[in-house]
């Protein structure tokens, strides 16, 4: 480094991960071998979002800055030869993003360094990342006591076309929120008022990720796939199995406009090809299941059990990782008998928020009350008698969330907030 023998930022207490709201405090140290002069030292503190359209690249399309503070630690001098401190603290904002990292866009937190010098002399610079946590309570999500659910009916031809068939495919899970480690109960009801043995019934959960470019970039992944047998000709079966939720960053990304976080569990039939989506929401503390009230109350909706039967639907992309299946419109729902109230728009929990977590970041700690979610080699599928499954859990084939992975120093972190949650 020429002059500088050492330049490099460490925070207070080797502390890495922060909180909205919280002060980061830290030192600049430098050692020179002989005399640097120097015009000024700054040290930035910055907090950005950027998105672009092709994978793993840093050149932004869009960007979003969310806070940059600048401090002067030394003024125009000399810096002798030795070794040199200069102390710095920041004030993080209380309404920020939490951290995250994906193929197409990034929510970035760094301390940055300057040392700018005469003319025509070498500038210095240096810097180092942070992380910020901010933990999604699921119980402040709108409506998210009770089950999600939903139907499709679904007419297929067989035989060349001489014959036609029906399968009516249901299913619902346990609950609307959960946090890694989790398990999701899913049941689900298949009836065959065919001459045919249907194809297998799949369950995945299913990560939708929307980066606000020009063009909005969609980037759908499955995480766990598991599957279950097909039903025989004039038959009606029900399927039960588990998912174990892996350690996944939170649904709701606040504060951030450029990036959104969804997750599904896709029920799908092969053969009939006919296919659902159930949302659910993934956070860091749990759904309180003895509250008999919801958090917030949802806006009006007419009966839960006919709304169910109009699924939600992922966009194409052209990025979609898992196999596309083609969504069937389910039955139209009864007009009620009274009549409705006046809509009104419905609110959207899911906001996007920017976040760069590195490949060391580990959500394994954001699991139900501070407990270890299991490890992958133990999702497990757990068929019931009435209807024989080949099925399987598999993860995806992608390397195992490397984007979504926390520091140690995290993982502490997050543990100790839901001990004192729990």
């Amino acid at each position: 480094m020429g002059k500088l023998q050492k330049f490099d930022i460490t925070f207070k207490d080797n502390k890495v991960v922060y909180s909205p709201g919280e002060s980061l405090s830290g030192t600049l140290k430098i050692t020179t071998t002989e005399a640097l002069l120097c015009k000024d030292i700054k040290v930035n503190c910055q907090g950005f979002c950027g998105v672009t359209s092709k994978s793993n690249d840093t050149a932004w399309m869009v960007e979003e800055q969310y806070f940059s503070s600048t401090l002067s630690v030394a003024d125009k001098g000399t810096l002798k030869p030795g070794d040199h401190s200069f102390p710095f603290k920041f004030l993080i904002p209380a309404s920020v993003p939490t951290s995250f990292e994906g193929n197409y866009g990034k929510v970035m937190y760094r301390v940055r360094a300057f040392i700018d010098t005469p003319r025509f002399s070498k500038d210095y610079k240096v810097e180092k990342p942070f992380y910020l946590l901010s933990l999604l309570n699921l119980n402040d999500v709108p409506d998210i006591h009770g089950r999600s659910s939903s139907s499709v009916t679904k007419k297929f031809t067989y035989l060349l076309g001489v014959k036609t068939g029906t399968v009516v495919l249901k299913a619902h899970s346990d609950m609307k929120g959960y946090t890694p480690g989790q398990v999701i109960q899913l049941t689900t009801e298949l009836h065959n008022q065919s001459g045919k043995t249907t194809g297998t019934v799949v369950a995945c959960l299913i990560q939708k990720v929307t980066y606000q470019t020009k063009k909005p970039t969609i980037d759908l992944r499955t995480l766990v796939q598991v599957e279950g047998a097909g039903v025989k000709a004039g038959k009606q079966a029900e399927w039960k199995e588990q998912i174990i939720v892996p350690p996944l960053p939170q649904s709701s990304l606040a504060d951030c406009g450029l990036i959104n976080m969804e997750y599904f569990i896709q029920i799908s039939l092969k053969s009939a090809e006919a296919s659902f989506l159930l949302p659910i929401h993934i956070g860091n503390i749990s759904v309180d299941t003895t509250s008999a009230r919801p958090s917030r109350p949802p806006p009006p909706t007419t009966d839960p059990s006919r709304s169910s039967a109009n699924p939600t639907k992922l966009e194409n992309s052209r990025r979609s990782e898992p196999s596309s299946q083609d969504q069937e419109t389910p039955t139209t729902p009864c007009p009620s008998p009274h009549p409705a109230p006046k809509p009104v728009p419905r609110i959207r929990v899911s906001t996007s928020s920017p976040s760069a977590p590195p490949a060391e970041m580990d959500y394994l700690v954001m699991g139900a009350k501070g407990q270890a979610p299991p490890s992958h080699s133990s999702l497990r599928a757990v068929p019931t008698p009435s209807l024989p499954s080949t099925h399987s859990c598999l993860l995806s084939t992608a390397p195992q969330h490397s984007h979504m992975r926390l520091l140690p120093a995290m993982s502490r972190a997050v543990a100790a907030t839901h001990k004192t949650t729990s």
